[in-house]
């Protein structure tokens, strides 16, 4: 290179000096930057304010929250609650010394369900019924003794004794068994069947005892007393057939007032005047 150029080269470099270039942001974009600086500041502010206030409201301990605490059996609700969706729990109790409510608007259904997930036994409660569906029903005292149990072949009830408090009394239907039937102190048995005939059968008899009162059987067509293998004993000491005809045969004039009882061959019953023989044959036309 010519001496001139070098020196005009160098004359130039030494004249112009270093060349400085700025690193960073600035103008408009450093004041955007630092604008969404400050609203994120302000945005984590109100979310931790928000988040302290829920905490506070909902009251969230390290035990629980609000009325659910977290215990070492389980979860103790305190107060009303209430279940927008199913629950699934393996043991719901009140604490001790208190009742436990289940509230509902419509109806209560308890379900029972198999491996299947079909229901088996079913008790619904609702607002006009309470229906418990189930192969069996049974209700038992505190002692384990069965009170009352149902299914589809018999209904038992196992209590000392059944009261039947109704103004009408028991219905039934068809036939009844039972080894005993007695009133409440003080107040009439009435076995009465308005439309039908009334049946009394017993292996070894049928016992009727008034202790107290008396005995009264009535019907609109036939009352009829039957024992196959032994007799019918009438044990008192007045007994009176005030309605029995009377025969018209009479051995003298005067009226007398001693009769004699007969029975027909169909066993209808009759009195005759009482003679020196039986008057019994005279009179056979009452028979007929």
């Amino acid at each position: 290179m010519p001496q001139e150029q070098y020196a005009h080269r160098s004359t130039l470099s030494s004249n112009e000096g270093p060349h400085v270039y700025k690193v960073g942001i600035y103008g408009w974009r450093k004041r955007c930057l630092y604008f969404f600086v400050l609203l994120l500041m302000i945005l984590i502010l109100v979310n931790l304010a928000m988040t302290i206030w829920i905490l506070k409201v909902m009251n969230f301990t390290i035990d629980g929250m609000g009325n659910l605490r977290i215990t070492e059996k389980g979860l103790r609700l305190e107060g009303d609650s209430e279940f927008l969706k199913p629950l699934y729990a393996k043991e719901i109790r009140s604490r001790p010394g208190n009742s436990l409510y289940v509230q509902s608007d419509r109806n209560v259904t308890v379900n029972i369900l198999n491996g299947d997930m079909k229901a088996v036994t079913q008790l619904v409660t609702g607002s006009e019924a309470i229906e418990a569906y189930g192969k069996r029903l049974e209700v038992k005292s505190n002692t384990g003794k069965l009170l009352f149990s149902a299914d589809n072949d018999e209904v038992v009830v196992g209590a000392d004794r059944l009261r039947v408090l109704g103004a009408e009394g028991a219905v039934f239907p068809k036939s009844i068994e039972t080894p005993y039937v007695k009133a409440e102190p003080f107040h009439p048995l009435r076995l009465e069947s308005p439309t039908r005939t009334l049946i009394m059968e017993a292996p070894k008899g049928v016992e009727i005892n008034a202790e107290a009162g008396s005995l009264e059987a009535s019907c609109r067509t036939d009352l009829r007393l039957e024992s196959k293998d032994g007799e019918i004993l009438l044990q008192a000491p007045n007994v009176k057939l005030p309605q029995l005809p009377r025969g018209s045969y009479s051995s003298s004039g005067s009226r007398q007032k001693v009769y004699e009882l007969c029975v027909c061959p169909n066993g209808r019953l009759f009195l005759s005047q009482a003679g020196s023989g039986s008057t019994c044959q005279i009179n056979t036309s009452v028979c007929l």
